[in-house]
């Protein structure tokens, strides 16, 4: 394993558990919920960070939550580069992680054709 790449792991690893505590403790806009982040992948050169979240809000609720995120970018970014040691605090790109949602729905998916199905024999 190149030793840049467990660097890149390392920071996005930090950068998760800083906006995680930003976002639950320092924003106030009232768009952004409750929001769980799912994982963060930075750039090889640090410039972008994609931020997976996602929260148990119907599909207006996640478009809200969408528009405070992009709104705070600038502002998580600040409070990031305090709290961090680095040279390039990256842009951060918040994206909707749809994997929680979609394993709901399989799972609910898997339960009524086994209860189609009837008792086993």
């Amino acid at each position: 394993m190149p030793k840049d790449y467990s660097r890149t792991l390392r920071i996005a690893d930090q950068i998760q558990r800083e906006l995680a505590d930003l976002i639950h403790n320092e924003l106030k806009d009232p768009r952004i919920g409750s929001i769980t982040l799912t994982g963060v992948e930075v750039s090889h050169d640090y410039a972008h960070a994609k931020v997976f979240y996602t929260s148990l809000g119907s599909a207006g609720d996640n478009f809200l939550t969408d528009k405070g995120l992009e709104h705070s970018a600038g502002f998580l970014r600040s409070q990031l580069s305090r709290r961090l040691k680095l040279r390039v605090v990256p842009q951060l790109h918040f994206i909707y992680d749809e994997s929680v949602e979609r394993g709901m729905r399989l799972s609910q998916l898997i339960d009524e054709a086994v209860a189609q199905e009837g008792p086993a024999e």
